[in-house]
């Protein structure tokens, strides 16, 4: 296969294991010393939530989004960008991997809004609810990004964006990954989560989809696409419409799917193509 740019959603299981950082470190680096091109974004989950616990501060989740107080966010921020951004570059580093932290603070590289969310109430009228620093993205400028890329380097960006008074916004870090990939009209965005792809009927191994059509995606939801794998799928379907060539879903706990994908071609995880 020919040296592409790859767009990299990681997070999940992959995540928190060291063993499996380390491999995927290893991985990147035989990626990247094959040609390919590498922006990796990442959320961080599981370390927010160990932060926001030991801050004692409470989070309150609204159609499974967290709402975010001001105090809130300044512990997000450290944490994503202080401790899991901060760890990754130093990992990726070991790996010769010419490895930058970012965030979407950088060089105004994500401006948000305040994100809304609509709550049908019990009379059947619709609220809207606002989730405090939870941001939804306006405007991409990706050339920081791209310069990186062009002098060999591989952005690490940390999903936190700001608005147009400076303040700054935690982003699902689905969507934040969707629209980098867009930005830098990314020939893969690739979204490693903790399943082997998009099931048919789930956990069956046989039932995984291998190939989809976007046109397709419109009547999976609600049957074949379901729960956390929504919002994964609608940033896909978003990264898409919007210039990039190719989405994929494989296993982050297996980082040699991305080998057996790129060097070997080998049918793997579920491919979403126009």
């Amino acid at each position: 296969m020919h040296s592409s740019k790859l767009l990299i959603k990681y997070g999940g299981n992959a995540m928190v294991n060291q063993k499996l950082k380390s491999q995927i470190a290893a991985t990147l680096q035989h990626l990247k010393k094959a040609g390919h091109q590498i922006v990796l974004v990442h959320g961080g989950g599981p370390f927010i939530n160990q932060a926001l616990e030991q801050a004692k501060i409470h989070s309150e989740f609204i159609q499974g989004q967290r709402k975010t107080s001001p105090e809130a966010m300044e512990v997000v921020q450290k944490t994503l960008i202080g401790e899991v951004n901060a760890d990754l570059v130093s990992l990726f580093s070991k790996h010769q991997l010419h490895a930058v932290g970012l965030s979407g603070l950088d060089a105004n590289l994500v401006k948000v809004s305040a994100k809304k969310i609509q709550v049908k109430q019990a009379n059947g009228t619709i609220d809207q609810l606002d989730l405090g620093r939870v941001g939804e993205i306006e405007t991409v400028q990706p050339i920081l990004i791209e310069s990186l890329v062009k002098d060999g380097f591989m952005p690490v960006i940390a999903c936190i964006g700001t608005d147009a008074e400076g303040l700054s916004y935690n982003i699902n870090a689905d969507d934040f990954a969707g629209e980098i990939a867009a930005a830098i009209e990314a020939d893969y965005y690739i979204s490693l989560t903790d399943v082997d792809g998009l099931y048919e009927n789930y956990p069956d191994p046989k039932s995984v989809l291998k190939e989809i059509a976007l046109k397709q995606l419109p009547s999976f939801y609600g049957n074949i696409i379901q729960g956390g794998m929504i919002p994964k799928i609608q940033s896909c379907e978003n990264a898409l419409k919007k210039g990039v060539k190719n989405a994929l879903i494989l296993n982050g706990t297996k980082p040699e799917q991305l080998l057996q994908f790129f060097e070997k071609n080998q049918v793997l995880g579920t491919k979403i193509t126009h």
